[in-house]
Order: C-alpha cells, then structure tokens, then sequence
C-alpha cells in the first residue's frame, strides 16, 4: 500500500471513530425522543447535565471529526489514545456550557408557564442576539479558529504534561463555544429536547465549519434571526417553548428520568 493510500485510511479511521460517537449520541436522543408525552422541559440539574453533554456529543462532533483526526495524526505513535483525549476535552467544555443551559431552560419553563405574554418579547430577545452575534467580528474570529486550526495545531505541540491532549481540545472547544453559543441559545426559543432544533442546528454548525462558504453561511443565519426577531411578533409558533404555540418545546422531562 502506498504511503498517500494509508494516510487516508488512517486519517478515514479516525475521523470515523469520532462519527461513531456522534452517531451513538444521534441515537440515544432519537429513541428518547420518541417516548415524549406532556412534561416539563428542565429537570433535576445532573440529568439534565448527562442528557446535554450527549446532546452536545451528537451535534459538535460531526464538525469536529476532521480536527480531531489532524490532531491525532500529527504524532508518530499512540495517535488513538491521542485522538481520544482530545475529543474528551472539547466535549468536557460543551458539557459545562450545559450549567448555563440549565439556567436558561428554567427561565425559559418559567417564562412560559408564569408570564406567557412576556414569551414573544423574550423569544425576540432571543433571535435577535443570536442575529447580532452571527454578524461580529468575535464570530468571525472563532470561525476562523475552527476552520482553519493549523495554527492551533503548533500551539499544542508546544503542550506538555500528562493531560496536554485533554488541555488542547478544551482549547479548541473554547474556541468552538465562542463560534456556535449563539446558535445554542436558540434552545430557549424551540425548547431543548427539540430533535428538529437539534438536526437544523447541528447542520447549520457544520455547515459553517466545513463548507467552502461557511463565513456567508454564519451572516445569512444571522440575517435570517434578526429577521425572526421581527416575525415572531405576528408568528409566534416560530418560538414554540417561550410562547406556548407548539408542544415539542418545553416537553421533555422524560429526559431527565
């Protein structure tokens, strides 16, 4: 086999090994899913952390798969274990982003069961922040970061230490979370265990990390929720889980058991 032949099997095994994960999340959120009767969204706070960190694992990863690989394969020796490390780092820090997730999902339970008539406003709020953020020069940094990481990969091999592979994807989850954060907070607008929200999400997160026009990809999703910013007002099905107009919003307790 020739050399160029077996870097891409090894670069198609790893990248596998992580849509692998991705795909086991995929599954587990589907067949929970499809159990959902009449609940609350947000329940006890460990539950609720464990069912967003697999949540989390299902929607990043995919995008992720190829930065994980790079990174694996940019050592001689134990590039799996490496690899590993490396995505258990990037997902540790999508899993504390879930405490203030859990935060948002309590107001949001409480916005829609105590003031429904603030829930439009709210679910305004929401769109419009996440449209503002889409259009900053802070999103384009990170975008810039996770599209293109191989300066990334130099500062790591400057990492030493047993837990350096851990450290550098904390590192570049840091930098993932700063790109897609805004994009996670529309959670509170179409309710956390929401497979649709999580599927379109999840697809416009790739999109922007792996497509040639990713960067026009992020602006158009922050035109288009400026632009829901306005609608919700006269379409409030548009935020189901903030204006009581749906039934896949804040229906998700089940989760939690």
């Amino acid at each position: 086999m020739t050399r160029p032949a077996t870097f891409a099997r090894h670069r198609a095994h790893y990248t596998g090994l992580v849509l692998l994960t991705a795909a086991a999340g995929w599954a587990w959120v589907a067949l929970r899913w499809g159990d959902m009767g009449p609940r609350t969204m947000a329940g006890d706070l460990p539950a609720f952390m464990g069912t967003w960190t697999i949540m989390m694992t299902a929607m990043m990863l995919p995008a992720t798969a190829p930065v994980a690989s790079l990174y694996a394969r940019t050592a001689a020796v134990h590039r799996a274990p490496r690899m590993i490390a490396f995505t258990a780092g990037y997902v540790l820090v999508w899993a504390a982003a879930g405490l203030p997730a859990y935060a948002l999902a309590v107001g949001a339970d409480r916005v829609a069961t105590t003031y429904p008539t603030a829930g439009t406003a709210v679910a305004s709020a929401v769109f419009a922040i996440t449209g503002v953020y889409q259009l900053t020069t802070l999103k384009d940094r990170c975008l810039t970061h996770c599209r293109s990481p191989i300066g990334l990969m130099l500062r790591y091999a400057s990492y030493r230490g047993p837990w350096r592979h851990l450290r550098a994807g904390a590192h570049h989850g840091a930098y993932c979370l700063g790109c897609c954060w805004s994009l996670m907070l529309l959670f509170a607008a179409f309710g956390v265990m929401n497979l649709w929200a999580m599927v379109g999400l999840a697809t416009i997160v790739a999109a922007e990390k792996l497509l040639p026009r990713g960067p026009l990809v992020a602006r158009v999703i922050g035109v288009t929720s400026l632009a829901l910013a306005i609608a919700v007002f006269w379409l409030p099905l548009l935020a189901p889980n903030l204006t009581g107009s749906g039934t896949t919003g804040m229906q998700a307790s089940v989760f939690f058991r």
